[in-house]
């Protein structure tokens, strides 16, 4: 239960970085950001184009919910999934933000460790439950 609850407050946290970032993203489209941003970048749409802080608001609210509902081992694998997609997409965004863009983003250091954070808390979780 603690476990659950450590993620439910994880995921309100990455949540609120999203959509921080999100709302960023918007006012860039409209041409309102004075400051250079990282969602100025090619990297802040890795899938398709859509903005990763989009996918990070529903990612969030989903996982927060799927960790007090899922309990059968095919539904693990495909939470453990996302979450390991999440933390592997947060690792390539570290390494630009760190390497390329080389901008200072504090909400979206705040998404990655959440990611990570999530990643392991979702395998502690889970794991024992599929490996059972």
């Amino acid at each position: 239960m603690l476990v659950r609850a450590i993620i439910t407050v994880l995921c309100g946290v990455g949540l609120y970085a999203s959509l921080f970032m999100l709302s960023k993203t918007r006012r860039h489209a409209r041409g309102e950001l004075a400051e250079p941003s990282v969602v100025q970048t090619p990297r802040a749409r890795l899938y398709g184009g859509v903005p990763n802080a989009l996918l990070g608001s529903i990612y969030y609210p989903v996982l927060a919910l799927a960790v007090w509902v899922v309990r059968r081992p095919p539904l693990t694998l495909v939470v453990l999934a996302a979450a390991l997609c999440a933390a592997l997409t947060s690792l390539a965004l570290a390494y630009s933000l760190l390497f390329i863009t080389r901008r200072p983003c504090p909400y979206c250091w705040t998404g990655h460790v959440v990611n990570w954070a999530l990643l392991l808390l979702c395998s502690w979780l889970f794991v024992p439950a599929i490996l059972s």
